[in-house]
């Protein structure tokens, strides 16, 4: 049998509501509370993702083609036939193929990382990035303890080839002339 709620009661219940809501109305402000100190790692997070968005094509990229153009051909050509080509060219082999595995990673988390930079929701994933940062460390580390020392070695044996590298990687960045009377004035 149901008995009916007393006015009492009803009142009771009625300032429970409001206790209830007040606490729920609390508990939002207390995580806004804490909103301004997320603010700057957001913003650090967009200002990191931007500016390794312009690095990798500007730098990485670049840097990669630099090499694949101008350095890997010189030591090849420099190189004494046999087995010091060959093994220059086992090196070489395995620098681009790694340049060609870190550009694929970089392909694959760079829509996320543009998501990151407009300050959007991503799947940004965490364990790609460390994978990307880990690879291209171990990829520059060995460059600079196998491959760098032996094309110094190549190189160094003629003053004319690491001339004639110099020349053709500072052609490759020199803005193009103005030529007068071209058009380009």
């Amino acid at each position: 049998m149901n008995t009916p709620i007393s006015d009492a009661a009803a009142k009771s219940n009625v300032l429970t509501d409001f206790t209830q809501c007040h606490a729920s109305i609390i508990a939002r402000f207390e995580q806004f509370r804490g909103l301004p100190d997320l603010l700057e790692p957001a913003a650090k997070a967009r200002q990191i993702a931007s500016e390794i968005l312009r690095f990798f094509r500007s730098a990485v990229i670049d840097h990669h083609a630099d090499e694949e153009q101008e350095l890997f051909p010189a030591v090849l050509a420099s190189a004494i036939k046999g087995p010091e080509r060959e093994q220059v060219q086992v090196v070489v082999d395995r620098l681009v193929g790694e340049h060609r595995r870190i550009e694929a990673m970089w392909s694959r988390m760079e829509p996320a990382l543009k998501e990151v930079a407009k300050g959007c929701d991503s799947d940004l994933d965490a364990a790609a990035v460390i994978r990307l940062v880990d690879t291209y460390t171990a990829h520059a580390r060995f460059e600079e303890e196998s491959f760098l020392p032996m094309a110094q070695t190549i190189l160094g044996r003629n003053d004319n080839h690491l001339a004639a590298l110099g020349m053709s990687l500072h052609m490759r960045h020199a803005p193009p002339p103005f030529l007068k009377g071209k058009g380009y004035w």
